[in-house]
């Protein structure tokens, strides 16, 4: 590689405090990267948007008071281990998805219910459906 340095671009990511512990395991590996950039995290409004990007591609839609639930929900994850920048938000969505699914079929199973499901129900995530913040720990942002 020595040889074709001026042909070779290597590029590692990775979030600060990972990447910081690799550098640790190999001495001086640290000074031999010529460029170190730092991204700062979404903020919690850009957080929200694409949210709202990931409910329109998935043809979902936030309804009455979802999408300040859904900016709590990321402003409470963001001070918790594991917080993944747009990945916790897609696990947010999923996890919203997952709880609108549980509420349309639990209203529409009730004896006072006829039982019918409009599109409409099918398609919105209410408040209601994200879960709390802790619960949204699953691991698989790491």
């Amino acid at each position: 590689m020595e040889n074709n340095k001026e042909d070779i671009i290597v590029v590692l990511a990775g979030y600060k405090d990972k990447m910081d512990a690799f550098y640790g395991f190999i001495p001086g590996m640290a000074s031999r990267i010529g460029n170190h950039i730092e991204f700062p995290d979404y903020e919690d409004d850009e957080l929200v948007e694409i949210g709202k990007v990931m409910c329109r591609e998935l043809e979902y839609k936030l309804g009455p008071g979802a999408e300040p639930a859904l900016k709590d929900y990321l402003s409470k994850r963001k001070r918790m281990p594991f917080f993944a920048n747009a990945r916790t938000v897609r696990n947010a969505i999923d996890l919203a998805r997952m709880g609108s699914a549980i509420r349309v079929f639990e209203e529409k199973m009730s004896p006072s219910s006829n039982g019918m499901v409009s599109e409409d129900e099918l398609m919105t995530i209410m408040p209601d459906d994200f879960p709390a913040p802790e619960d949204g720990l699953t691991g698989i942002e790491s």
